[in-house]
């Protein structure tokens, strides 16, 4: 017999609900969770600044992706300025790599790009051509030690391949950098990694794009050739005065000697601040200074901007400055020279070749 009775699902009663499948207590209504938003009568809580945030670190994001692109384009472009030239040549008996790095550093009185004018005014002269001036090698070594700057006196009584022997710039004269380069090699027993020259032009333009180089003069200097006239002490020179300063012959018994002082004095002034913080974190004195670098210099391929910042932050370790030591100045076929003091000269070169500490008693002004 089917029964007919419909049944009905349970019911709650009005004014219940269950919570978690079981009924509630209490016929009030549900109210919202507090703090859910759904209340009516609860206050909306102020929104996080979430789009602010946002928007500053995605303009944070931009800022330095485009000061990323502005540095790669500026090493390109700087990049591009910088003139090379073939400072390297293979021979048979060429040193081998040694460790550390070896730079040969020129300063020729190249009058390029100076105006009439301008070698007016810095009492440059007229000569024609360019001949080495300034000669000296920089070991930097591969550890923590203090480079070494050594002075290759211009004037030094050496073997020229070739040319049988006469003075050190003579090599330059007669082959370029690469004859000059081969010597260096030759004598001292160092296998050269980079070459850096520069004129009086370029010599001039980067003491001026650094705002001038603190030098201490010994004593009272007054020379009309060099375009000078400085009282002693410390004092700011531009690059005019400066370039004065490393050119005269005003001063010393054997004012070569002193010349070659001055100029290690000036280069570790000049490079030191040129890699300071002062100087690097300026826009207004980094740029001038990178560009004038670039279009001062030349320097052996392979040679880059990240070799010279590596350059100016060695030298910024209080390098060790000295001369090659000498022997005698005799007069040769009618031409005073140098000759170096063998022993100690092979001592100072073998300390650098191993990359070690330079012996005291080979150190020389």
């Amino acid at each position: 017999m089917v029964d007919n009775e419909v049944r009905s699902a349970p019911t709650t009663p009005r004014g219940r609900s269950k919570v978690y499948g079981k009924v509630r207590s209490g016929g009030s209504p549900v109210r919202p969770l507090p703090g859910s938003g759904f209340s009516p009568d609860e206050p909306k809580a102020p929104r996080k600044p979430r789009r602010i945030g946002r928007k500053i670190l995605i303009g944070l994001a931009v800022f330095l992706v485009l000061l990323l692109v502005a540095g790669v384009a500026g090493y390109f472009w700087i990049s591009s300025k910088m003139s090379n030239v073939e400072a390297f040549t293979d021979y048979d008996g060429r040193p081998a790599a040694t460790p550390g790095q070896d730079w040969l550093l020129v300063g020729s009185d190249s009058r390029a790009g100076l105006s009439a004018a301008q070698r007016r005014k810095l009492a440059t002269g007229k000569a024609v051509g360019k001949r080495t001036d300034t000669m000296m090698l920089l070991h930097i070594p591969e550890g923590d030690g203090r480079p070494t700057l050594v002075s290759l006196p211009r004037d030094s009584y050496l073997p020229i391949n070739g040319h049988g022997s006469d003075k050190l710039n003579a090599a330059y004269a007669f082959g370029g950098p690469k004859l000059l380069t081969r010597t260096v090699e030759e004598v001292t027993g160092i296998r050269v990694d980079h070459y850096m020259e520069i004129g009086f032009g370029g010599f001039v333009g980067i003491v001026d794009a650094i705002g001038g180089v603190e030098i201490c003069v010994k004593q009272d200097i007054q020379d009309d050739k060099a375009g000078i006239d400085l009282k002693k002490g410390c004092q700011i020179m531009d690059g005019g005065t400066a370039l004065g300063f490393v050119r005269t012959r005003k001063t010393g018994a054997i004012p070569d000697f002193d010349r070659t002082e001055r100029q290690r004095q000036f280069f570790s002034a000049v490079v030191k601040k040129a890699a300071s913080p002062g100087t690097l974190l300026n826009p207004f004195s980094s740029v001038p200074l990178a560009l004038s670098a670039a279009e001062s210099v030349a320097v052996s391929p392979g040679t880059g901007i990240f070799d010279l910042l590596s350059l100016g932050l060695a030298m910024k370790g209080n390098p060790v400055t000295t001369a090659v030591p000498v022997g005698s100045l005799p007069t040769i076929n009618g031409q005073a020279v140098v000759k170096w003091d063998n022993t100690k000269a092979n001592k100072l070169f073998e300390a650098l070749e191993q990359d070690k500490p330079v012996p005291k008693d080979v150190i020389t002004k």
